[in-house]
């Protein structure tokens, strides 16, 4: 419950203003694909601001993610490393603990008191 109200409380503001900016910015632009001849270029598309500027910020998180995933690269295989070890103890611990029990008398001598 807590969770949804932030949500709202976050994410409702934001999503006012996301809307308000498509609403002004939606004026066509010409993106040109071709620095070499601008006047008749390989690659052009007409789409509005607003699209231009979204589709912007999405390729920019996902080359983020896409960063920060391979620059992590190291600690996921360091986990894998360790969570393979410590498997590998607690197997030789059990096996331990196997060897020990059988070996245990359970009905020991009581103790003989000295006398003194």
């Amino acid at each position: 419950m807590m969770r949804l109200l932030i949500w709202l409380l976050v994410g409702g503001p934001i999503a006012v203003v996301v809307m308000a900016l498509a609403m002004v910015n939606n004026q066509p632009v010409t993106i040109l694909l071709d620095p070499v001849t601008p006047e008749s270029p390989l690659f052009s598309a007409t789409a509005p601001l607003y699209a231009v500027f979204f589709a912007t910020l999405m390729v920019g998180v996902l080359i983020g993610g896409i960063a920060v995933w391979a620059g992590q690269g190291r600690f996921r295989r360091a986990a894998r490393r360790n969570q393979r070890e410590a498997v590998r103890w607690q197997v030789e611990a059990e096996r331990l603990k196997e060897e020990i029990r059988p070996t245990a008398d359970p009905a020991l001598p009581a103790p003989t008191r000295r006398a003194a």
